[in-house]
């Protein structure tokens, strides 16, 4: 449908002036690499969340394991910077 329905459209963009800002704060604190690879992580693990919670995808245990692995990809990153 693109951005033909008015309020789906205005939730992606509030979402993405608040990532892209979170991005530009992460800069200012970690190197490009660790800041992107952390978005990167942080927005995938939000996406199969709420793809989880919505029903658009079902649950398993690979799964949920994958994600863990992800977000503690994402902490071990911030760790060691």
């Amino acid at each position: 449908a693109g951005f033909t329905r008015l309020w789906p459209s205005v939730v992606f963009f509030a979402a993405l002036i608040v990532s892209m800002g979170g991005l530009a704060v992460a800069l200012k604190e970690l190197p490009v690499g660790t800041a992107y690879a952390v978005w990167v992580g942080i927005g995938a693990s939000i996406a199969i969340v709420y793809s989880f919670v919505s029903g658009q995808e079902a649950v398993s245990l690979a799964k949920v394991l994958f994600l863990l692995m992800i977000v503690g990809g994402i902490i071990g990153l911030k760790v060691v910077n």
